[in-house]
């Protein structure tokens, strides 16, 4: 039986031609061919495009993500990106990429929540992210979204094939989503608030700095507009020990904390934190 990847607007990332399924793999017209993992993930990302052996989240980081999400502490956060899409989607059949997808929680839940919207619909739903491991953990989430290894510097999909691309705490590149968005089609952008995570970062850092989101006025000058802006803050339940070392591990902390901030880490039981998320909706003009 064949495997399959439900997306139909995929592009060879070697000569950016259409890519076809025959039987377990995707072609193009020029030969290049791309074999679909037995987990149900295709591996879209050239190796003149890794900067290393094994770019993005490490293994480790992927499981200790998975552990923390799935016992619901930003659950909040996927709910919020939920609402804003089902008030921003059309009913119609439409093409929403997870542009650095990681283990596939929030991709999985917005398409649960679409599916009961408009069970009809059959959306198009795509999870990319350079991880090998992220896609691996994500293929097992959900068989109706289209995973892939890939990278948001050059996303395998065609120019203005898209409605929604959705960046959730990652790396974005306004000017090749633009690329790839239909006219009017929207980004929305998941960042960390200067407060995320306050609690957690003063314990192990000697100076916290509350660093400003990125300013966006080039992009929004040239090719976007502000639809909205909304920051969402809520105190997710009390860490334990394992969550706590869970969340450290899963992200960049981990690696910028000082030693002294990592025994301090460590030696803790429980811990209350803040989650200050702010998402900003860009339109792409015309």
């Amino acid at each position: 039986m064949a495997r399959q990847i439900p997306a139909q607007n995929l592009i060879c990332p070697l000569d950016q031609k259409p890519l076809q399924q025959e039987g377990n793999s995707l072609r193009c017209e020029s030969g290049h061919s791309f074999d679909i993992a037995r987990q149900g993930y295709v591996n879209l990302l050239p190796v003149q495009k890794k900067r290393s052996k094994d770019p993005g989240d490490s293994k480790e980081m992927i499981i200790a993500r998975q552990n923390f999400l799935s016992a619901g502490l930003y659950q909040p956060v996927s709910e919020h990106l939920n609402q804003l899409v089902k008030h921003l989607q059309p009913t119609q059949r439409s093409c929403i990429i997870d542009a650095g997808c990681g283990e596939g929680y929030y991709l999985d839940r917005l398409e649960q929540m679409l599916n009961e919207q408009t069970p009809e619909a059959e959306h198009n739903l795509i999870g990319l992210d350079i991880s090998k491991w992220a896609v691996q953990a994500a293929a097992k989430r959900n068989k109706n979204i289209s995973w892939m290894v890939g990278t948001n510097a050059q996303i395998p999909v065609q120019s203005e094939s898209t409605d929604i691309i959705i960046c959730m705490f990652g790396f974005y590149d306004l000017e090749r989503m633009a690329e790839k968005l239909k006219p009017g089609g929207l980004v929305i952008l998941a960042e960390a608030g200067s407060e995320h995570l306050i609690e957690l970062r003063e314990l192990i850092y000697s100076e916290v700095r509350r660093t400003p989101l990125p300013d966006l006025s080039d992009a929004l000058a040239e090719q976007f507009h502000l639809v909205k802006e909304e920051r969402l803050t809520f105190n997710p339940d009390t860490l334990d020990a394992q969550q706590i070392q869970d969340l450290m591990v899963m992200t960049p902390h981990l690696y910028r904390a000082s030693y002294e901030g990592k025994q301090q880490a460590q030696s803790l039981t429980e811990l209350k934190i803040t989650a200050d998320v702010v998402f900003r909706v860009l339109q792409k003009n015309g």
